[in-house]
């Protein structure tokens, strides 16, 4: 099967952004029209590292957005299990429906965290927290629009971006042209991996529309998360036309070096590798996150 499609324009998708400012990250809501069916990727449950409390202002403005243009959400799509915020599916499941999918790569990111937290023993590591394990370069349709998934790993070995006509939501593997791209220390991360991966998205038609799941902005710049293969092709920092593979793992491995843990990654893994649900909860009725000492 091909990595890509092209569709007719009036099958190009509208594509809305929420920028949480929190996380820096952009949650979107891909539709046809109003009153069609909807896609939700990448969305955000607030929580508070200082208190262990969870909020979702985020997520009730995808809500708001939903219901304002009259929309069903079909898909609640992750493009990976994020380290740098929880999702909100299953609070936007229940109050949106919609069935909750992620590429089928995340067992291997559940065996390996599994590990890493000594989760308890009914934890499974087949995906099963999920609705739908989507595989590389399987179609599905979003109402009248046919979405294709991408298997892109380097961030992680189980990242994949989602293409829906003239757009692709790449998830963590390319950020704006002038920040770069993804980190490739975390478990099963690999700089050589992601090389591939972001030169595989930027094969697509130089109009394809990218929607990145982050942006750090410079100072001198305001929160953009929209760009095109063109744009990325000619002037992203790590990954323009004519860095070649030895040049790029050069500098994402010594650049990863310098890097420290994402503030959030300790709760994040362990709720989005289940998809979304907390832990179980102990005899007093309190779900705990574990925090291991001395083992990462």
């Amino acid at each position: 099967m091909n990595q890509s499609f092209s569709m007719p324009a009036a099958l190009n998708p509208i594509v809305h952004g929420i920028f949480d400012p929190a996380t820096w990250t952009v949650t979107y809501v891909v539709y046809e029209k109003e009153g069609s069916a909807c896609a939700i990727i990448d969305s955000v449950l607030d929580y508070d590292p200082k208190s262990g409390r969870t909020s979702t202002q985020s997520a009730d403005q995808v809500i708001a957005f939903v219901r304002e243009k009259n929309l069903h959400v079909q898909w609640i799509l992750e493009t990976h299990a994020h380290a740098d915020h929880l999702t909100a599916a299953p609070y936007l499941k229940e109050r949106l429906s919609g069935q909750t999918a992620i590429g089928d790569h995340i067992t291997a990111v559940q065996r390996v965290f599994k590990g890493v937290f000594n989760l308890e023993a009914g934890f499974k590591e087949d995906g099963t927290q999920f609705d739908h394990l989507l595989k590389a370069d399987e179609t599905f349709a979003i109402g009248n629009l046919s979405a294709q998934t991408l298997y892109v790993p380097g961030h992680t070995p189980a990242c994949v971006a989602y293409q829906v006509g003239d757009a692709v939501f790449v998830g963590d593997t390319l950020f704006m042209p002038d920040v770069g791209s993804a980190r490739c220390d975390f478990p099963g991360g690999c700089a050589k991996t992601l090389y591939a991966s972001a030169r595989k998205i930027l094969s697509l038609p130089d109009n394809t529309r990218l929607f990145m799941c982050h942006d750090y902005p410079p100072e001198d710049r305001a929160v953009r998360f929209e760009t095109t293969v063109a744009e990325q092709r000619a002037h992203n920092i790590h990954l323009h036309d004519g860095i070649d593979e030895a040049e790029f793992v050069r500098m994402r491995t010594a650049r990863d070096a310098t890097l420290a843990m994402p503030v959030l990654i300790l709760p994040a893994v362990q709720i989005n590798i289940r998809a979304g649900e907390f832990p179980p909860k102990d005899d007093n009725g309190v779900s705990y996150l574990k925090i291991p000492l001395n083992a990462l």
